[in-house]
């Protein structure tokens, strides 16, 4: 448990100027296989990328997710967005997720790491879960990335419930969606950079 003192008078704000976020000139969408090797090239280079996936949501009853449909790798001025349903075989996903030197980082993994196992038969290693990480004595709950935002850069992350539940399955995603989801990883790696001078971290292996 991190010793993180959230401050609270912040993060009740409603008046917190927007969270400035990624522009589209700095996501790549992977669709190809030479894309996926400029992705591989980038991402392995580096000690710690953000991490995040989405699903198209399922809203029947008795309905099975077919997600991930898309996993998001964030650098400090680049995020990769790995879009499934185009790029099905992607063997450098698996080589970038599953490396035990680049450390991955973001908020809530715990389904992340089942849909990667059951779907794509890739076991994401060397990972720390923000979510969980950052919980403190006054906020003893997992931690959000509105949340960290917050109490980080003084700044509110806007999230849009529409996006986050739109169809992440389509071929052509649109470009709210695009920088919904680059945000998403991209913010756990900007919070990684502004926490990482603080208490000891305790990645998984």
């Amino acid at each position: 448990m991190s010793d993180v003192s959230f401050n609270r008078a912040a993060l009740r704000a409603a008046d917190l100027p927007a969270y400035a976020g990624i522009t589209l000139a700095d996501i790549t969408v992977v669709d190809s296989p030479g894309l996926a090797d400029e992705a591989l090239a980038a991402l392995l280079a580096a000690d710690v990328i953000g991490f995040d996936t989405e699903s198209k949501p399922t809203f029947l009853k008795g309905e099975q997710s077919t997600g991930p449909h898309l996993v998001q790798l964030a650098l400090e001025t680049r995020v990769y967005l790995f879009q499934i349903p185009r790029l099905p075989a992607a063997p450098e996903l698996k080589t970038i997720l599953e490396s035990p030197r680049v450390l991955k980082v973001g908020f809530g993994l715990g389904n992340d790491l089942s849909v990667l196992k059951s779907r794509l038969d890739i076991e994401l290693k060397h990972f720390l879960d923000l979510g969980e990480e950052l919980r403190s004595e006054e906020h003893p709950g997992t931690v959000g990335a509105k949340v960290a935002v917050a109490h980080f850069f003084a700044a509110r992350l806007q999230k849009s419930k529409k996006i986050g539940t739109s169809n992440w399955a389509s071929a052509r995603l649109a470009e709210r969606q695009l920088l919904y989801a680059a945000n998403d990883a991209q913010v756990a790696l900007r919070v990684y950079r502004a926490w990482a001078a603080g208490p000891a971290l305790s990645p998984r292996p």
